[in-house]
């Protein structure tokens, strides 16, 4: 019975070195190496095989796309495209117009194949290095590829790509919030029923990132601008190894912009409809006191959610209270501050309030201290309904918006804020898209063939 490796040489005679060298291994990953580099040139020798019976198979010729004559063959052309197991090489038949129409050459093979007439790069590597480049940097990506790969990518190639489909991401947001201002929302996106009953937390952030001075020039002092996140999630429990149930978020989806609460409103709504916040039983506005924030939820969400104010951004301006008063250095000060927040934590909002009037009551306060005790009455008035920490606890809801600010977090600070790092406008955007459809589980949708852009 024949062995393998013989079978492979009688199949190319190039292929008798690669033999050899996997044969003669001394160890196991020399074997490995030289199988591996064996393997991709069987395989690129397969794929030219089959695409050149493809090519001789008879050719079925379009008409002009200007004056409708069947186009006649103007004989065969080589085509090469680099790919992620190699450079393929092959010759296919290409037509014109007979009446010299400027249509240029055509290829029906290439059409069948989904290949762009310029297209130099494979689909399955753009896509590859897109999703190296959406995690770590350009370099690293390129590094990480050229490894892998038996062809070299180089850093300029991996963010023309990163530009192209981040550029086609933010096109087709576009589209799809031009849809909705126009009275067509997005498909709900398909849940299964213990995640559709579980509630929908919406929240938001900002996060400041570096960017280049204006007009992106890499010199000048670094303009640190913030992005808005938002993020919509399912909350299920879970419990710890000690027992103790903790929120866990599942079914993750964040929306971002660079850009101002007015930008942020359409994109954040537009995903909330497709998360299905009009039927959701219950939803959960959590943020802190940024006021676009709060005057985000007013606008959108006050109809379908229940607003939780963090409670321990709460906290903090009470702390802010004590320390005006009684001096935060003093026991005095800690004390009442540790009382109104029990009483805060502990649904005794009333308390918390009718302590802070009585005490703006007291003759001889400073003005600045009776000023920022003000400050602090008026801002847990506004959010009087937002502060029955007791009754969110009992309903198993978050009362802090750590987990919010995490995630959003995540979403900019392990890819955008790295050593030296700043950014021009378009090549934020382009990657912030694609690591948004990444994250929200659209990334492959962006490689589909008939979006693969031509070049």
């Amino acid at each position: 019975m024949p062995c393998l490796a013989d079978s492979i040489r009688h199949i190319d005679p190039s292929l008798q070195e690669l033999v050899v060298t996997v044969e003669q291994a001394a160890s196991f990953a020399t074997l490995i190496s030289a199988a591996g580099q064996l393997a991709h040139t069987l395989a690129i020798l397969l794929v030219q095989e089959v695409l050149t019976q493809r090519a001789q198979q008879p050719t079925e010729w379009p008409r002009c796309s200007k004056c409708g004559t069947r186009l006649q063959s103007k004989g065969w052309l080589p085509r090469q495209l680099t790919t992620l197991l190699g450079v393929v090489r092959w010759e296919r038949r290409v037509g014109r117009c007979p009446h010299g129409c400027k249509i240029g050459q055509v290829a029906p093979l290439d059409e069948q194949l989904g290949l762009a007439s310029h297209q130099q790069t494979s689909g399955e590597l753009t896509q590859v290095a897109c999703a190296l480049a959406v995690f770590v940097p350009f370099e690293t990506a390129v590094a990480l590829l050229n490894r892998l790969l038996p062809v070299p990518v180089s850093p300029s190639a991996v963010w023309l790509w990163v530009q192209a489909y981040g550029q086609r991401a933010m096109q087709r947001l576009q589209v799809e919030l031009q849809q909705l201002a126009d009275g067509q929302p997005p498909v709900a996106e398909p849940l299964d029923a213990k995640t559709a009953s579980q509630p929908l937390l919406i929240g938001a952030d900002g996060v400041m990132v570096p960017f280049r001075p204006a007009g992106g020039q890499p010199h000048g002092r670094t303009r640190w601008r913030e992005i808005k996140v938002a993020i919509l999630a399912r909350l299920s429990q879970r419990s710890t190894r000690a027992g103790k149930p903790v929120t866990h978020l599942e079914h993750r989806r964040l929306v971002a912009v660079l850009g101002d609460i007015d930008a942020l409103r359409p994109r954040l709504w537009l995903e909330a409809v497709r998360q299905g916040v009009c039927h959701a039983k219950v939803v959960v506005w959590l943020s802190d006191g940024g006021r676009g924030f709060w005057n985000l939820y007013a606008q959108c969400f006050a109809r379908y959610a229940l607003g939780i104010l963090d409670f321990y951004h709460a906290a903090q301006n009470i702390w802010k209270g004590a320390t005006a008063w009684l001096d935060g250095r003093t026991t005095q000060a800690r004390a009442w501050f540790d009382a109104m927040r029990h009483s805060l934590r502990h649904g005794e909002s009333n308390r918390v309030l009718d302590e802070l009037m009585a005490t703006l009551q007291l003759e001889g306060l400073p003005a600045s201290t009776r000023e920022t005790l003000s400050q602090v009455y008026t801002y847990l008035q506004t959010h009087r309904e937002h502060i029955d920490y007791a009754k969110f606890k009992e309903l198993g809801l978050p009362l802090g918006s750590g987990l919010v600010e995490s995630a959003c977090k995540w979403l900019i600070q392990q890819r955008f804020k790295g050593v030296g790092m700043r950014w021009s406008e378009d090549g934020f955007n382009h990657l912030l898209h694609l690591r948004l459809a990444w994250v929200n589980g659209r990334f492959d949708a962006l490689f589909a063939p008939a979006l693969s852009p031509n070049w």
